[in-house]
């Protein structure tokens, strides 16, 4: 008998994370939906994704930037299902006001650190032994276009240096766990915005994007496709992988253009 997965998807109510619960409900995963704010739309997808793929699934509201409300969401989790085999980092504060460094309050600071960095240690460390526990287990973290080679980015110095050890975190979380049967892997969206976060490929192609190489926008669906191979039963030899999706496009330098 095949062993039904659980998924915890961090900031998966809206954007990218939601697109990627219907992608992994689609392969019969249950999920448990983290959100921060937006709970009808949490509730909403629930339902949706019950009715229409017949899985299991339960919204949690959490701040993961806070240790206690980590601790709130992992616990929650497990009362709904035994084991959560999968973990995705979906969840990461963003600041879009263009600013130095030196304009960042540390409030600011702390909390785009704790969002994008501290809450993957949090939650790792909080389901890490229960996957050892089974001999199984996917973690998928989200970066940036280059992150692995530490790149500057102007106006977004929290974010970038949050994300850029992630990068590093995720690969270590790769090699000491390679031995437990749980893989690690990060991968980057090119620039998605707006609706297209939501979007599928096929609405894509109807849309010329001339500032793609591809010609067309990218979409949720191109990640959440990735992410989907990725927590995948034969996918096992991909682990500590940084990858990029971002249709040729050089995200970083067109904000010099």
């Amino acid at each position: 008998m095949v062993k039904i997965k659980t998924a915890l998807i961090t900031g998966g109510a809206k954007g990218i994370g939601k697109r990627t619960a219907v992608q992994l409900a689609k392969s019969g995963i249950d999920l448990v939906i983290n959100y921060r704010s937006s709970e009808q739309e949490a509730i909403e997808l629930v339902k949706y994704l019950g009715n229409t793929y017949g899985t299991r699934n339960i919204a949690v509201q959490g701040d993961i930037a806070k240790l206690s409300d980590c601790e709130k969401v992992v616990k929650e989790a497990q009362e709904f299902s035994s084991k959560i085999d999968i973990l995705i980092h979906n969840a990461g504060p963003y600041i879009h006001e263009r600013k130095k460094m030196t304009e960042y309050t540390f409030d600011e600071w702390n909390y785009m650190i704790n969002g994008n960095l501290n809450t993957v240690f949090y939650l790792s460390k909080l389901l890490i032994p229960h996957m050892r526990e089974q001999g199984w287990g996917r973690i998928i973290t989200i970066g940036f276009d280059r992150v692995e080679s530490t790149p500057g980015w102007v106006f977004r110095s929290a974010f970038a240096a949050a994300k850029t050890g992630l990068a590093s975190l995720t690969k270590t979380i790769a090699l000491e766990e390679a031995s437990t049967g749980i893989t690690a892997n990060m991968v980057c969206p090119g620039d998605i915005i707006g609706e297209w976060k939501e979007k599928g490929i096929k609405e894509a192609f109807s849309v010329v994007d001339r500032d793609s190489p591809i010609g067309r926008p990218g979409t949720g669906e191109d990640i959440a496709r990735v992410i989907a191979f990725l927590v995948d039963e034969n996918s096992s030899f991909i682990t500590g992988s940084i990858i990029p999706v971002t249709g040729g496009k050089d995200v970083l330098g067109k904000i010099y253009k």
